[in-house]
């Protein structure tokens, strides 16, 4: 079990910045540049690969989670300012019991089965959204505390359908089964992986 997450804060004065923030499959293939090539026809996958855009007071932060050490000398030079840590030690260090912040960026959606949307993908919101989380949450070992979640602009790029709509989740929960939260961790929850959902990010509380 090893994963690593990388911290870029993106330089909106750097024009390959500017331009991935437009299009989330230009900004998938920049998050796929750490990966090492020849990966065969999943690489996202074998390299175990989550992303997630933040928008912070300070500026746009995308966080990069990998299986595999990522090669930071990639991205382009004055691409931003990026911290690289292995987290393996704090995924090792879940217990039950453990109250923890939450944080994801998730595509919450379902397959519908009525009406003129049988057999689509459609995208939740509001209450629906809700208790999809609290259900996934369920699902991966995850008692939630609070939930507060925020409807997020949704995936951008070229053929990018609705149902890469995007709604962020956090808040706390206690973990009640530590090695299904390690599992969603190091996997994503939910779909739309390649588009920016899916990541977990859990900061235990002291």
């Amino acid at each position: 079990m090893t994963a690593w997450l990388t911290r870029i804060a993106l330089d909106l004065r750097h024009q390959a910045a500017r331009q991935d923030l437009r299009d989330v499959t230009a900004l998938h293939r920049r998050v796929m540049s750490l990966a090492p090539d020849g990966l065969g026809e999943q690489p996202r996958r074998y390299a175990g690969v989550l992303f997630r855009l933040d928008h912070t007071t300070a500026g746009p932060v995308l966080l990069i989670q990998t299986a595999l050490p990522p090669d930071q000398t990639r991205l382009p030079n004055g691409y931003g300012t990026i911290d690289t840590r292995d987290i393996s030690p704090l995924l090792k260090a879940i217990t039950n019991g453990m109250v923890t912040h939450y944080r994801i960026a998730a595509n919450a959606s379902k397959r519908a089965w009525k009406g003129d949307s049988a057999g689509k993908i459609v995208a939740l919101s509001g209450q629906q959204a809700e208790q999809w989380w609290q259900r996934k949450a369920e699902g991966a070992g995850l008692n939630l505390r609070y939930l507060r979640a925020e409807p997020q602009p949704a995936a951008r790029g070229r053929a990018i359908p609705v149902r890469h709509a995007i709604t962020l989740f956090e808040g706390q929960a206690v973990i009640t089964d530590a090695d299904q939260v390690r599992a969603a961790v190091l996997a994503g929850i939910g779909r739309g992986r390649s588009f920016g959902c899916g990541l977990l990010s859990l900061a235990p509380m002291r």
